[in-house]
This record gives structure tokens, C-alpha cells and sequence, in this order.
């Protein structure tokens, strides 16, 4: 065992984590020997320069715990205001799509719906030849290929898995989706339509690469690619 000086008196040095381990187990310590709480000073965490009491260094703390979960509450808010939200645009492309008299029509309330509720005016439908409505015509919104197709095929990752994906896509498939727009598409929320992709797919693009990302829920997502899917199949 070694000793070092501390203001003059040589005291031995010990293991820190043996103090650690001591202090845990013996909690009752400081109730023996108040008197240390007063005089054990601490490094001012926030300038570094000055010291802290102990128990002004736990106040700091539990200050600290308090502003996290504040923000967490904060979070947790916001987030259930935009479920909220969410929530109600859903509801109101259902009414759109219940009061379209036929598949054509529902196309273009689909359209209308993701461009005038949701905001997703870079937004593309494609659809498998056999379910494409009859009378409906090809535009920037709506896209016809047959179900065999390689560049639909080249979404079969996202059918095999049957839900919502979002991120990035291989060039390819921006070409195939947006055409002369899709060196300006940064991030895509892709959703399929059917089962396993039966119908096709739903394309919504961003400009900003993190709009939609892969951490992102994608349970309105889901919901969107069921109405899409009852309303073109429905008779």
C-alpha cells in the first residue's frame, strides 16, 4: 500500500472502486458522518472552473433528469398531435374514395387526396395492367404496366415483405418512377398495393432526402395502401 500527501497529512491510497463498491452497500454512511456532505466540494460541471456542494451538484442533476423528461412529454406530444392529424386525413381520403361512383374516379380522388391533404404532390400510382380501372387515363399520376414487367419486378423486396418501406431507391427505380423528375427526388415512401404487391404501388417522393426515412412509422402508410387497394378492387 502507498500513501500521498492530501493539504499535508499522508493518507493511504485505496482502490476507488473499493470505495464505490463500499459507499453502494453502506448507504447509511453519510447518516454517520454528516458533517462530510457539507465539505466534500465537486467540479462545477457547467463552467468547470469553480466548485459545487455535493448537494448542489445532485440538485443540478435531478434538474437535468427533469428537463429530459420534459422533452421526452414534449415528444410524446408532438407526436400524438400528428397521429392526431394523421389520423384525420386518413379519414378523409375514405370519404373521398367511398363517394367516387366508380374505380376511374377513385383514381383521381387518390390523387387528390395525397396532393391537396397529405402534401404528396410528387406522388405516382402504379398499377398492374389486370387492375387498372377501365376508362382510367395514364398521366404523370397514374402509371399502367404489366404485372411481369422488369422494372416492376425490380420492386419485388418490397412485395415479398408486403408493408410500407422508406429511404432511398437504386436509379432505376427513381427513373422508373418519377421519369424526368427523379434526379430532384430525395427520399420515397413506397407502398404496396394487394396482397404481396398484387395491384402494384403506391410512390410518394420528397425533395428532402429525410423526409422519408427508414426509422420513420409507417402505420398511416399501411392504412393509406389499404384504402388504395379496397377502392380499386371493390366492385
Amino acid at each position: 500500500m502507498t500513501t500521498r500527501p492530501v493539504r499535508g497529512v499522508e493518507i493511504a491510497e485505496i482502490d476507488e472502486a473499493a470505495v464505490a463498491s463500499y459507499l453502494s452497500a453502506t448507504p447509511e454512511f453519510f447518516d454517520r458522518h454528516a458533517q462530510l456532505l457539507a465539505r466534500i466540494r465537486l467540479p462545477d460541471s457547467r463552467s468547470g472552473a469553480s466548485t459545487v456542494s455535493l448537494i448542489e451538484r445532485q440538485v443540478e442533476v435531478l434538474r437535468e433528469r427533469n428537463r429530459q423528461l420534459e422533452r421526452k412529454v414534449k415528444d410524446f406530444v408532438d407526436v400524438a398531435r400528428e397521429n392526431d392529424v394523421l389520423g384525420t386525413r386518413v379519414l378523409a381520403m375514405a370519404r373521398r374514395l367511398i363517394a367516387a361512383p366508380d374505380h376511374a374516379t377513385a383514381v383521381v380522388a387518390i390523387e387528390s387526396a395525397l396532393r391537396e391533404d397529405f402534401g404528396a404532390g410528387q406522388s405516382v400510382l402504379v398499377l398492374t395492367a389486370g387492375s387498372a380501372p377501365p376508362g382510367a387515363v395514364e398521366n404523370r399520376f397514374l402509371r399502367v404496366v404489366p404485372a411481369e414487367s422488369p422494372e416492376l419486378r425490380s420492386f419485388e423486396t418490397l412485395f415479398s415483405a408486403g408493408k410500407p418501406r422508406c429511404g432511398q431507391l437504386r436509379d432505376s427505380q427513381r427513373e422508373f418512377l418519377f421519369g424526368a423528375d427523379a434526379t430532384e427526388i430525395g427520399s420515397v415512401a413506397l407502398v404496396p398495393l394487394g396482397s404481396k404487391g398484387s395491384l402494384g404501388l403506391l410512390a410518394c417522393g420528397s425533395h428532402d432526402s429525410q423526409r422519408f426515412n427508414p426509422t420513420m412509422s409507417t402505420e398511416f402508410l399501411a392504412h393509406i395502401g389499404e384504402l388504395i387497394a379496397a377502392a380499386l378492387s371493390g366492385d
